[in-house]
């Protein structure tokens, strides 16, 4: 079964640090492109991050552009997404998935796989 699974997610306050990981079962991570994603309360889901298959090239949102560093350890079939300086706008659940190419890097349209997410909230 093809699945994707995040964790780290959690209660932190303003500028505080969290590490989300993202980890594959049922196939490996190193031949797709993934993304990070995040949908707060009544908004759209909206792009965050996203990395290529070798690790070779990354993309960010510029709301986090600066903030969070997206890396990958395809050994482990694992993907990081470390969020720093943490603000209260970032709340929301945060979401990977794979796609095939790097054309479109944050658009959601092109991503397959989701994982079932993981919370988020920066609150004090």
């Amino acid at each position: 079964q093809v699945q994707l699974v995040e964790s780290g997610g959690g209660l932190v306050q303003p500028g505080g640090s969290l590490r989300l990981s993202c980890v594959a079962s049922g196939f490996t991570l190193d031949r797709y492109v993934i993304g990070w994603f995040r949908q707060a309360p009544g908004k759209q889901r909206e792009g965050v991050s996203s990395i290529s298959s070798s690790g070779g090239s990354a993309y960010y949102a510029d709301s986090v552009n600066g903030r969070f560093t997206i890396s990958r350890d395809n050994a482990h079939n694992t993907v990081y997404l470390q969020m720093d300086s943490l603000k209260p706008e970032d709340t929301a659940v945060y979401y990977c998935a794979t796609a095939p190419t790097i054309i479109m890097p944050l658009n959601p349209r092109v991503y397959r796989n989701w994982g079932q997410g993981t919370q988020v909230t920066v609150s004090s």
